[in-house]
């Protein structure tokens, strides 16, 4: 059975992305095509004027479409924001003998059933980990026991701010085809089958929020989104050297560092100068001063909710950056720092099809879209009776 191509949207604060792949005749994958446009419209990953984004998005998939030779229909939509959340849940049921496959069925759905307010909408229900009489991380069907327990992440959002996005969707006369957490679509693109068992945390650094996601025996064991991103950092150098955001981009891009080193102290450079006022310069010190307490914050935020919910003894897999973020210098050692683990810049894997590179950190969370949606289908064909073999889910999402 032959599969249409996958289309993913990624709506970010900085840039709007779609990615085209084409499913190969071996169960694999090739990105035929990347549409990208500059990001209008857009607040730490939420949408606050939509007529400002709607163009940003149609020229993106339109870029998509020209590059790739498909009529673009349905898309899956990766979303972030700082409305969405991560909620742990737990289940347990009373069985006598046999593990049958309604045991974990049902245990399952007691685990998700949780009550949330009423503008909140569930993004993913990620099973973990079953314990069958305080035996943890057992495959429990066909096993004997009397106490079937599982563990289940829950991922949701604020409706009302989610739909905006998927109204963009709409007005533009594509279904979709479903939507995904942003970070979980970094870590699939991203991380090692070894670095999700030895457990490890992917931060994605994006341009209005930062994602992150933590992996534990194979698990998804917590996730969330801080409203902070690289576009804070641009503001705060803006702000303290009194130039225009564009100018701070460019600066930021040019001489940012994590880390601030007493080299620089007395190293100086230009800063663009007021229409007839005097040259003005800065010092590389000061620069990386900013950046860096930025920085600090945002990593020491994660590993305060991280510490509250005793998930960093799990990490010995260390902590994996992605995102456009991840291209800051020194920003593995400052996350080494903070974090006491260490740290590698993380690519997308194993991806091939264009000739431009695709191992970029900035792809992480759209080619990881298309990889979902991907093995969404196969998983489609396979149960409509194709000859797919059969894929388990990434997510464990039920």
């Amino acid at each position: 059975m032959k599969l249409e191509p996958i289309v993913a949207l990624e709506i970010g604060t900085s840039r709007v992305r779609v990615f085209v792949g084409e499913p190969r005749e071996d169960e694999g994958l090739i990105i035929t095509a990347v549409g990208d446009c500059a990001s209008s419209g857009m607040r730490k990953g939420e949408v606050v004027d939509f007529n400002s984004l709607h163009p940003c998005v149609e020229a993106a998939l339109r870029q998509a479409e020209e590059a790739s030779n498909v009529s673009i229909h349905d898309v899956y939509l990766a979303l972030s924001g700082s409305q969405i959340e991560a909620m742990p849940n737990h289940a347990e049921i009373q069985v006598d003998g046999e593990i049958t496959a309604e045991h974990t069925a049902r245990v399952r759905e007691l685990a998700k059933a949780v009550t949330l307010p009423a503008d909140r909408e569930i993004l993913h229900s990620i099973i973990g980990q079953y314990t069958l009489d305080g035996l943890r991380g057992v495959t429990p069907e066909g096993m004997a026991g009397r106490t079937l327990e599982v563990n289940v992440l829950i991922v949701y959002g604020v409706h009302s701010r989610m739909f905006n996005l998927v109204r963009v969707i709409q007005e533009l006369k594509l279904s979709l085809a479903g939507t995904l957490f942003s970070g979980l679509c970094a870590a699939q693109a991203v991380l090692t089958p070894e670095q999700k068992m030895q457990g490890t945390l992917l931060i994605d650094l994006g341009g209005g929020t930062t994602d992150y996601v933590v992996y534990a025996q194979a698990q998804i064991a917590d996730a969330g989104v801080l409203a902070v991103g690289g576009d804070h950092v641009t503001n705060d150098i803006a702000r303290a050297f009194q130039v225009t955001t564009a100018d701070a981009e460019a600066l930021k891009i040019k001489y940012a560092d994590a880390m601030v080193s007493g080299a620089d102290r007395t190293r100086w450079e230009p800063l663009p100068a007021a229409a007839g006022g005097p040259p003005r310069q800065f010092k590389r010190m000061d620069m990386q001063s900013i950046v860096h307490l930025r920085m600090e914050e945002t990593f020491g935020l994660i590993r305060e909710r991280l510490k509250a919910r005793t998930q960093l003894s799990f990490l010995s897999g260390g902590v994996v950056l992605t995102g456009g973020g991840a291209h800051l210098k020194n920003v593995t050692t400052l996350a080494e720092k903070v974090f006491g683990l260490p740290c590698t810049i993380g690519v997308p894997r194993n991806v091939s099809g264009l000739t431009t590179n695709l191992a970029l950190p900035e792809y992480a969370t759209g080619i990881g879209a298309v990889l979902q949606g991907h093995r969404n289908a196969l998983n489609a064909a396979q149960q409509a009776g194709g000859v797919w073999k059969k894929i388990g889910r990434w997510f464990g999402v039920g």
